[in-house]
């Protein structure tokens, strides 16, 4: 099946929910979610963004961007303390748990706004890697019409070029939590390092990264075609220094770059 039919049959799923609420984090597919449900709907379709601890600043304030030059209804909800107490102690169905809750927040939102569903930006690539937060959301009964669609994550980059969408070629970027090993506490303190030092990498101009934390160790990936830029003393200098004042002890590269959920190897194994 060719994109443009995958585009169409998505318009009319959208069509036949008659009103929906979008999961907005402003990432590639929700944002091209929101923008073609804005389109189908138009003010029967609400963004709703959470913005907890383990959610970039930065990312936020890019969604409220979109949303306001799109002319969309947009909900943040701020939640200061996500005291979820099994996302913290961060054992391997940590993304369930948080899903649940989140997601949970969201049906009572829509319920509040009389939407008739709660869709999110799950494409069918995303049923390739490990995700136990998909469970939460079929078990919330929330709609993933990427995913029902079968769009891939390179067809929702080609269409959201097409559509003018801004998020075409925007880096992969999820939960910061993800970058604590399974076991390890989650805090916010942690969270806040892992975003300044990213926040840090971005305004360098690296495309795609990761800090991964172990302990009071920094991994630093970057992707392949990148690693090469840290050959430089000034740049490694700068980058030790800055990691030093972030809060961190040891400061690494990993060698083989930027791997999406890498954190999930030892599961897949």
């Amino acid at each position: 099946m060719d994109t443009s039919n995958k585009l169409n049959i998505l318009k009319n799923k959208l069509k036949e929910m008659e009103s929906v609420l979008i999961a907005f984090s402003g990432g590639v597919d929700s944002t091209f979610l929101l923008k073609v449900a804005h389109e189908a709907l138009g003010d029967k379709c609400v963004a709703v963004t959470i913005h907890a601890m383990m959610h970039s600043n930065r990312e936020i304030e890019e969604a409220k961007e979109f949303t306001k030059a799109l002319g969309v209804k947009h909900i943040v909800i701020k939640i200061d303390d996500f005291d979820v107490k099994e996302f913290i102690e961060n054992d391997e169905k940590r993304c369930y748990y948080c899903k649940k809750t989140i997601f949970t927040n969201m049906k009572n939102i829509a319920k509040e706004n009389h939407l008739n569903y709660v869709l999110d930006g799950t494409n069918l690539d995303d049923l390739g890697d490990y995700r136990p937060g998909l469970k939460a959301l079929e078990e919330l009964n929330i709609k993933s019409p990427l995913k029902d669609s079968l769009l891939t994550k390179k067809e929702i980059r080609s269409l959201s070029k097409e559509l003018n969408v801004p998020t075409f070629n925007k880096p992969a970027f999820a939960c910061l939590a993800t970058r604590i090993p399974y076991g390890e506490v989650i805090t916010n303190d942690k969270l806040r390092m892992i975003e300044k030092s990213e926040e840090y990498l971005q305004d360098l101009g690296f495309k795609q990264f990761r800090v991964r934390v172990h302990g009071d160790l920094a991994r630093i990936e970057v992707e392949e075609n990148e690693i090469h830029k840290f050959f430089d003393k000034n740049l490694l200098k700068t980058t030790h220094d800055k990691f030093k004042d972030i809060g961190f002890r040891y400061i690494t590269l990993d060698l083989l770059g930027y791997r999406m959920g890498s954190m999930n190897d030892s599961i897949k194994q």
